[in-house]
């Protein structure tokens, strides 16, 4: 077998053979890479020249494609030969001949030619989403904040559903913000250990209960005093934890809650919320049921459902439907655990948006599942087996990334009408006024990492951004939410054009924002269709960055490919060139030693991003209270402590909520690192 072979099958099936690098170097991918990847998606490697005449004869034989994709407006585009005829199946019902006029929507695409008859899923999606509207006077401003790490007092070790409304609400009432970012919500594990990662969910479809606040389910207000008394017991000890710079501890978190919530689902339900249950687990339907089977499971069997016995693999099966019967109890709690969610995601979107939010909360979407979870388990057919999402070797982390996530294969996902995919995107935007799309660039192309590989030795696979995108905008128009697409790393130039085109925003970050000489831009060349930001989740805090604080910590952890000293050099050089850049323009007086005084470096960035043309602009919370830690360092797991880490000021203690929102002090502090974005006159209205 000839690589030159290998390499023609891989190419008409999508998978690239080399690509361009951060430095900008073309790297060809190994053969071994190449075989692998082949032969996950259910290639004969071993005669890749048979297996290229196989599938073109396949490609030939067919009326139609195994999907059909068409912007709103647009006729669908398949060519079919003379004497066939064509209509659509309607997802409402009824039949029309395929035309411009198609409704949105999820429809079937039927062909008759002789004695053969096909059909294919037609998906009518909308060509773009509308420009986020901007109240005339003000710029679209938001904070970010990772939730978990936002405490208040009433809070159970953990920021909740109800500390998001109450921050959302002073964002907006206080500082005039449009719009609160935070961490992915998904589906953690049904018991402990909880996966500390919110990008490493179980599941993407529904949510973790973590973030539920007990004492905001209706029912506790008419539990009796003994088991008021019990709830409380569970919480006072996680109450004191948040007065602490202790790290986030989950599994004690969802001990406690757990328990609480066991003592509430055994309450009396009135009718209203009787009837309200009912109708959210009929909308839910057959799902969600799947969900909840595959939690109370996962309580016996563990968290990998590849690990089961054979006869609880299928979700389909005959076993697995039993064994949800013989655990109806559970499935029924975990099934009621997601309404409570429902309904407090829906309050928090209903506070901020009644605060003055123009948009109210934004939600992210992390990449991919767990391999073994209750996505993989319920979307098995459209996931990929025998390799791990990724990213190649980056400036940030030289020795690439590996998710441990299965990546959605293809073309059994385009076989699916891409509704697995679609259905995800309607729950995440269920309670939303936008929604940020990590790694937006995997709707076009994705790092698949073999197992057992190194993340450097990955290949690109392509994906029908047609469809990906498509599904995407529809689920947003639905849900009249914006998208934010997270379009960092290695991006083909292209896709940025085409993300535009379609109305999804970038993301723009200043650290990263260079000419062609590698000098820091100057803010009015920044694209305007982006959300503009100092930094991200995976950066340092400007605390850090200004004094190469990260850099040691890269060094410490093992995770340089160039010696320390080179790196630190680098990274004080483009802290000078910045700061430079802020006194040119007026932005910061020129006396100012960054690593000395960075509260000032962050009130001249803001003010910075500010000047700039980008239509939202996001502040993340840590650098406004003065935060030096990272929340999550790529690359580690056990090494840091990712995703586990409290909001804290520069010198270490907790900044609790409640201070926050109330402490004079603090309100001054935030609004004068806030700079510019905060010279907007509080909104009035009294407080939710």
């Amino acid at each position: 077998m000839s690589d030159a072979e290998l390499v023609r099958l891989a190419e008409e099936h999508g998978v690239s053979t080399s690509y361009v690098d951060w430095r900008g170097d073309r790297v060809d991918v190994p053969p071994p890479t190449l075989r692998h990847v082949l032969g996950v998606l259910g290639l004969d490697v071993d005669d890749p020249r048979a297996a290229l005449r196989a599938h073109r004869e396949r490609r030939a034989g067919r009326l139609l494609p195994v999907s059909v994709v068409v912007r709103r407006g647009r006729a669908p585009d398949v060519p079919l030969p003379d004497g066939a005829r064509a209509w659509v199946e309607l997802s409402g019902g009824g039949t029309v001949v395929p035309g411009p006029d198609l409704p949105l929507g999820a429809h079937l695409l039927r062909v008759e030619y002789g004695r053969r008859g096909e059909r294919a899923p037609l998906l009518v999606v909308p060509d773009r989403l509308p420009a986020p509207r901007v109240p005339e006077g003000r710029r679209l401003w938001g904070l970010m904040a990772q939730l978990y790490s936002v405490r208040s007092r009433a809070s159970w070790a953990m920021g909740d559903l109800r500390d998001l409304a109450e921050l959302s609400d002073w964002a907006a009432r206080d500082l005039g913000a449009s719009f609160t970012l935070v961490n992915p919500i998904h589906a953690t594990e049904p018991v402990p250990p909880l996966e500390p990662s919110p990008y490493l969910p179980v599941s993407r479809r529904y949510v973790t209960p973590l973030y539920i606040r007990v004492e905001d389910v209706p029912e506790y207000a008419g539990l009796r005093p003994v088991h008021r008394e019990a709830v409380q017991r569970l919480a006072r000890p996680l109450r004191e934890r948040s007065r602490t710079a202790d790290l986030i501890d989950r599994d004690a978190v969802w001990r406690a809650k757990r328990a609480a919530l066991e003592i509430l689902f055994q309450a009396r339900r009135d009718p209203d919320r009787e009837e309200a249950l009912r109708a959210y687990l009929d909308r839910e339907g057959d799902a969600l049921v799947k969900y909840a089977t595959w939690c109370a499971i996962a309580e016996e069997y563990g968290f990998d459902h590849r690990r089961w016995p054979e006869r609880l693999r299928d979700p389909d099966g005959a076993g697995a439907r039993d064994e949800a019967l013989r655990r109806r109890p559970a499935v029924d709690f975990h099934r009621w655990v997601q309404w409570l969610m429902d309904e407090q995601l829906a309050a928090a979107q209903a506070s901020a948006r009644a605060a003055g939010m123009g948009v109210g909360i934004v939600h992210d979407l992390a990449v991919g599942v767990q391999s073994g979870g209750a996505d993989a388990w319920m979307y098995g057919d459209a996931l990929t087996a025998g390799v791990r999402t990724g990213a190649p070797p980056d400036e940030f982390n030289q020795q690439g990334q590996d998710w441990g996530q299965p990546p959605w294969h293809p073309v059994r996902l385009a076989e699916q009408g891409y509704l697995p995919f679609a259905e995800q995107m309607r729950q995440a935007m269920r309670h939303a006024g936008g929604i940020r799309v990590d790694h937006v660039m995997g709707l076009f192309r994705l790092w698949w990492v073999p197992e057992g590989a190194s993340p450097a030795e990955g290949a690109y696979v392509r994906y029908d951004h047609e469809g990906m995108v498509g599904a995407l905008l529809l689920a947003a128009h639905e849900a009249g939410a914006l998208v934010v697409g997270e379009d960092l790393g290695t991006v083909e130039p292209w896709v940025r054009d085409h993300l535009a085109e379609r109305g999804i925003l970038g993301t723009s970050v200043l650290w990263f924002e260079r000419d062609e000489a590698n000098r820091p831009r100057r803010p009015e060349t920044w694209r305007a269709d982006c959300l503009a930001t100092v930094a991200t989740h995976d950066l340092p805090p400007v605390a850090s960055f200004v004094s190469a604080e990260h850099v040691d910590l890269r060094d410490h952890l093992g995770l340089l490919t160039r010696p320390v000293e080179r790196e630190r050099a680098e990274a004080e050089s483009q802290v000078a060139a910045w700061r430079a850049m802020l006194v040119d323009l007026g932005l910061l007086d020129p006396s100012v030693d960054p690593v000395s005084d960075p509260a000032a470096v962050v009130v001249a960035l803001h003010g910075y991003l500010r000047r700039t043309p980008s239509r939202m602009v996001g502040v993340a919370l840590t650098d406004l209270v003065g935060d030096h830690r990272m929340q999550n360092q790529p690359g580690t797991s056990t090494e840091y402590p990712n995703w586990r880490i409290p909001l804290t000021d520069a010198e270490g203690v907790p900044v609790l909520l409640d201070d926050l929102v109330t402490g004079q002090d603090r309100v001054a502090a935030v609004r004068a690192a806030l700079g510019p974005l905060a010279d907007v006159a509080p909104r009035p209205g009294p407080r939710a």
